[in-house]
Formats: C-alpha cells, structure tokens, sequence
C-alpha cells in the first residue's frame, strides 16, 4: 500500500473534529468522496479475463432489446445542463450487468464513466425514455471525474476514485450542500 498524505486540517483544536480537506473534496479521499487503496489493476473473471468491460469489447453480451437502450442519449447532471451523450455501456461479465456507462463530453471527443447506480431515468417505463439524471455532480464537474488509463479496462483503484467523486458530489459539487440540513 502507498503512502497517504491527509490533505485536510482539524475545523477546531479537539479530538474528533471534522477535518476540513484543503484541495478538491471530491478528489482528496475524504468524507462522502473517500476511496480505498485497492490494487491499480482490473478485477478478473474466475476465467481470468478482464471483468468489466465495454459492450465494443464483450462480443458474447448485448442489451437486451426489450430494456431501455441508453446508448445515444443525453446525460443531464444537477445543473439541468447536458454533460455528454452515452456511447457505451461497460458491463461486468462475471454477474451479467451494465456496471457503467461510458459518457463522451459535450463539446469534446473524450469519455468519462458514470456508474449505473448514480443515474435516475425519468419517466421509466411511462413515455419513454429520452435522457438520463445525475443530481450529484454538475456538467462542469464530468471533466474532473477520474480516467481510465486504458480506454477497454477499468482498475480497481479506478473504480473507487470514480464511485468516490460520484458521491462525493452529493456533498461538495453544489454550495449549499456541506453541513447540517436543520
């Protein structure tokens, strides 16, 4: 395991304070955006083959054609601006499931993952399905979400630090958002 240096200092001067983090909260590892050191490699199949992968890549996997196809539409985030467009889904292969779906920028040719359980799709099953949601993160804050070095494969660690800015949005993404609700 590395190494890790806090980035984050006490609110007050007693044990047990809440640290308050001093760089990006969604990527410094603290609170709501905290991620474990997990191996910096992907987890594998029983067989020994890469488990979550891209739909381009799991020739033996496709989306059921009675279940709603995501491929194509818009990805709305908490400012009610579009992010991206989703042109893949990564499924796992080990528990067939789409674990993520890979979103291209708006404006630009790179792609971030956005994990399944983070999307809301409204309207399910009523009239059709013409977008995804995010609430946790705004369309500026999918730049900063975590990359995959290899653009078929997905880490570990990755995964963590890409779940982890996902919900350290919830917290850190919107003013108003860090502290008590009362």
């Amino acid at each position: 395991m590395a190494e890790y240096k806090l980035n984050a200092v006490p609110a007050d001067d007693y044990n047990g304070s809440p640290i308050i983090p001093l760089g990006d909260p969604m990527k410094d590892g603290l609170g709501p955006a905290a991620w474990a050191d997990r191996p910096d490699r992907p987890d594998y199949t029983v067989h020994g083959d890469p488990k979550i992968v891209p739909l381009r890549v799991a020739k033996n996997f496709w989306l059921e054609p009675k279940d709603p196809n995501p491929i194509g539409l818009p990805v709305v985030a908490a400012d009610k601006q579009v992010a991206g467009t989703i042109v893949d889904c990564w499924v796992d292969k080990a528990e067939p499931q789409v674990r993520y779906y890979e979103v291209r920028l708006a404006g630009s040719e790179e792609t971030r993952l956005l994990p399944v359980p983070f999307v809301q799709w409204p309207n399910f099953g009523l009239w059709g399905n013409d977008k995804v949601l995010v609430k946790s993160i705004t369309s500026k804050h999918f730049a900063g979400v975590p990359k995959t070095r290899n653009p078929d494969l997905v880490t570990l660690l990755e995964e963590d630090k890409i779940c982890a800015y996902y919900a350290g949005g919830h917290m850190y993404a919107v003013a108003g958002r860090e502290g008590p609700i009362i």
